[in-house]
């Protein structure tokens, strides 16, 4: 029976894992040509969640993913999550080597390599994977299936370890003596007066459970907060604006007034008085466009069939893949001139050889009307995640001369169609 119950334990255990696993990927499954299969299953969770305040907040993000981190200190998170990410996928595999082989070749318990350091370097480096990913995909959803898997880590180290007590018998406890569960015997041993307080192991358990939600959810919350307070929004009248490099944040008041002059004579029909918007300033081939609004096909990452690329920028040059112009790096792709190519590419179609691509003048503003009540919030909440945002339209402009180049009304809906993405 005891056995019996050993197994389905593990089973439920593996599928929620599974279930970080899916919710994780999502990122790379968004820009792969596989993304509407994938949310044809998991949208109406992520939509149905989205219509309630009290669930809206799992599936909004906590750190920023399509503007780039303004502050040193969010860009070092995301640096964090990058390095997380390859040192717990490496050290993950390095450990299931040890192991297999171990197996393969009869070697008894695992007690060489990290496993010398801790008993469950395999656990700790999904957990620290997990963590990375979990930066680098930062919806709170992502981090909530985080803190159940680490739960279940911890569940399945105590079940391994009882089954190993009972295989090698004194060998193995004199292993779990020298070296700690998680972390060195170093760091661990401060935790042995807390343990002593807690002789139950039920009352243990449901206290390391709740101790890591906790942890990890706490951890989510005070990013979120400290995010929305690094963003620098620019405010006049019932429109804010938010710039996508920090470097262009001086510019928010020059094109605040260059809209409200539009607005005064005639030309932007489209902003109603009556309503809240936030608009998104950004170069006009901001590679992450698509999330807000669906202003070209050029920006539907799903069918661009670059998705390793995309994913290899993503993780490995977090800053360079938002900061560089798509128009070049296709050229660099391509082996070709990148005044050829912006030829053909460029939105505005300028092929002025006196414009640098890494320097354009230009900027696109993709406004997003304010719902669910919006009048009522101001400051760093309108980018909350209890304020629903719908595309209305772009307008590009010249931010030497304020022209207004291009005005193009779009459907209420990002690239993704009614897929909920980040709103910074």
């Amino acid at each position: 029976m005891n056995k019996n119950k050993g197994v389905i334990s593990r089973i439920l255990a593996r599928g929620g894992i599974i279930v970080y696993f899916i919710m994780a990927f999502e990122v790379m499954i968004m820009i792969s040509p596989f993304a509407f299969f994938f949310y044809s299953v998991f949208n109406p969770v992520f939509n149905s969640m989205g219509q309630y305040p009290e669930t809206r907040w799992m599936v909004s993000f906590f750190l920023p993913h399509m503007i780039l981190p303004p502050t040193i200190f969010l860009k070092t998170v995301r640096v964090l999550g990058s390095f997380f990410f390859v040192a717990g996928l490496l050290s993950f595999v390095i450990c299931a080597l040890q192991v297999y082989s171990g197996k393969i070749f009869k070697w008894g318990i695992a007690d060489k390599g990290l496993y010398s350091i801790i008993r469950h370097p395999q656990y700790l480096s999904l957990a620290v994977w997990g963590i990375g990913l979990s930066i680098l995909w930062p919806r709170f959803i992502t981090l909530l299936t985080l803190s159940i898997m680490l739960v279940i880590y911890y569940f399945l180290a105590r079940d391994e370890e009882r089954r190993m007590v009972s295989q090698y018998g004194e060998g193995y406890k004199e292993y779990m003596v020298k070296t700690g569960m998680f972390f060195p015997n170093f760091f661990g041993g401060r935790f042995k007066p807390f343990e002593s307080l807690i002789p139950n192991t039920v009352i243990m358990n449901i206290a390391v459970s709740l101790s890591l939600v906790f942890v990890t959810m706490g951890g989510g919350f005070i990013m979120y907060g400290i995010t929305l307070n690094s963003l620098q929004i620019y405010t006049k009248d019932n429109l804010s604006l938010v710039s996508m490099l920090p470097e262009d944040s001086k510019l928010l008041p020059l094109i605040a007034d260059d809209i409200e002059k539009y607005q005064t004579i005639g030309r932007l029909e489209l902003l109603n008085k009556n309503n809240v918007y936030l608009g998104y300033v950004m170069p006009v081939d901001y590679i992450m466009q698509g999330m807000i609004a669906d202003t070209s096909e050029s920006f539907h990452l799903f069918k661009q069939h670059h998705a390793v690329d995309l994913i290899n920028d993503w993780i490995l040059h977090p800053f360079q893949h938002l900061r560089a112009s798509p128009v070049l790096s296709m050229a660099k792709m391509r082996h070709v001139d990148p005044m050829i190519v912006r030829g053909h590419m460029c939105p505005l179609g300028i092929n002025n050889p006196s414009i640098d691509c890494n320097n354009c003048p230009y900027r696109r503003v993709i406004f997003t009307e304010l719902q669910n009540n919006s009048n009522r919030i101001q400051g760093k909440q309108i980018l909350g995640y209890n304020t629903v945002k719908v595309p209305v339209f772009y307008a590009d402009v010249d931010t030497r001369t304020g022209s207004l180049i291009n005005l193009k009304a779009v459907k209420k809906a990002a690239a993704w169609e009614n897929v909920l993405t980040p709103a910074y």
